[in-house]
Order: structure tokens, then C-alpha cells, then sequence
């Protein structure tokens, strides 16, 4: 999270408003995971929303998978534009296409895969989350090489893609090998990101302003958790 100067006040917070900024960001990531569950459950079991994603090859994923892409954009170039309630709007509307486009996990992986996976990525999150929350050093000059790191990871994935269409067949080990550098990169984002917020939270006071930021905190949460998840699953998990 970006900590603008415009953010930046000559403000001392009490420990009670530091905790309820902190409260409001980790309130924000568990709605939008327990509405991002619900939809992907649903969806799951909805073969009419099913065909609409997967139908005429799966031109519905891509589209939802663009939709999350531009919204996650808007949240972070117009933060200081958009309105409260605007950015609430768009946080719950990807919260919910994302829990559409996770529907496909429900349908590959069996269950108890899903849960050992959520809960390998609730532990490394958590502990990542108190990591960033009470160590006393700096972690800021993590954000470079995470950034570098993670448009590697991206540019390799894409690639991996291509070439998987061409030839017809995946890379198993070049996907298993994604996998792992994703899981080490969210996690290790997961405790810069707790830091940003907490280092936010040491400022924040109930203005409009920090509220919103409260609600940027919890998307980048939000997407270290679902990153470390989806990887562990694509790791360990046993397919149906």
C-alpha cells in the first residue's frame, strides 16, 4: 500500500485507534474471503453459471479474469479519486468475481485437498501476518525485489502458458517450479504488506482518507492469501 503524502499527517493516534484501523483492514480481507467462498461454492454447483464460464472455451473465464484485473487497477491508481463507498463497491463486486472464477478448484480438486491447502495457507499467512506486525525491522527494502520477483513470476507464467498451448502439453515441472517461487514470494509479501499497514496504522485517524486505505490494506491481503492458497493446492493437491 502506497502511503502518499497525502496520507501523511501530523497525527499520534491512541493504541485504541491503531487497533481499530488494524481491525477494520483484517475485518475487510475475512468479508471478502468468506464471500469469495460462498460464491465459488455456488458456482460450483450452478451447471448454468459453470457453462457460462467454461462454455465456448472458456471465453467466460477470461472475461472475469479481465473484469478482476481492471478492478484491482482501478482500486489502486484511483484510490484517491474514488469515493468510499465506490471503493467498497469495487472491492466486494472482485471479492465476488473472484469467488466465481476459484468455482473451477471445487470441480479439479477433492475437498479435503482444498481444506489441508487453506489451511497450510491460513498458518504461513498468520504466522507471515505476526511476523510483519511485531518484528522491529524495516522490511521496506523488501518492496523492490518483491516487485522484480513477482513480474518475473508473471512473465514466466505467461509464457509457460503459451508454450503449453503450442505444444499441447503442460510443463509439469516448469508450473511446479512457478508454484513454489509464488508460495515464497506472497508469503514474504504477506509480512511487507502487514508492515505497510501497520506502519499506516501508526498514522491513521478516522478521516474518509484512512478508511479507504483500510480498505486497499485488505485487498493486498486478500490477494497474498489467495496467491500462497492456490499455489499450495496446485502443489499438493489431489485432483478429482
Amino acid at each position: 500500500m502506497e502511503e502518499s503524502a497525502q496520507y501523511q499527517r501530523l497525527y499520534n493516534p491512541t493504541e485504541s485507534e491503531k487497533n481499530i484501523f488494524l481491525g477494520k483492514t483484517y475485518g475487510w480481507m475475512a468479508l471478502a474471503m468468506i464471500i469469495s467462498a460462498v460464491c465459488a461454492f455456488f458456482s460450483a454447483s450452478n451447471k448454468y453459471i459453470l457453462g457460462l464460464i467454461w462454455g465456448n472455451g472458456g471465453w467466460g473465464f477470461f472475461a472475469l479474469a479481465i473484469a478482476e484485473i481492471v478492478l484491482v487497477w482501478s482500486i489502486s491508481l484511483l484510490i484517491r479519486k474514488l469515493s468510499l463507498g465506490t471503493m467498497i463497491a469495487f472491492y466486494i463486486l472482485y471479492a465476488i468475481l473472484n469467488g466465481i472464477t476459484l468455482s473451477s478448484i471445487f470441480i479439479i480438486y477433492n475437498i479435503q485437498s482444498i481444506s489441508y491447502a487453506f489451511l497450510g495457507s491460513a498458518i504461513m499467512f498468520g504466522s507471515m501476518s505476526i511476523y510483519g506486525l511485531t518484528t522491529k525491522k524495516s522490511l521496506a527494502s523488501w518492496g523492490h525485489y518483491l516487485v522484480m520477483a513477482l513480474i518475473g513470476i508473471i512473465v514466466v507464467s505467461v509464457l509457460n502458458g503459451i508454450m503449453s498451448m503450442v505444444t499441447k502439453q503442460p510443463l509439469t515441472m516448469l508450473d511446479i517450479l512457478i508454484s513454489i517461487a509464488t508460495v515464497v514470494i506472497f508469503t514474504a509479501l504477506t509480512a511487507y504488506d502487514t508492515q505497510k499497514i501497520l506502519r499506516t496504522a501508526q498514522r491513521a485517524d478516522s478521516s474518509e482518507a484512512y478508511q479507504k486505505l483500510a480498505v486497499y490494506g485488505a485487498l493486498e491481503l486478500y490477494l497474498d492469501f489467495i496467491n500462497i492458497f492456490l499455489s499450495l493446492l496446485r502443489l499438493f493437491g489431489r485432483r478429482k
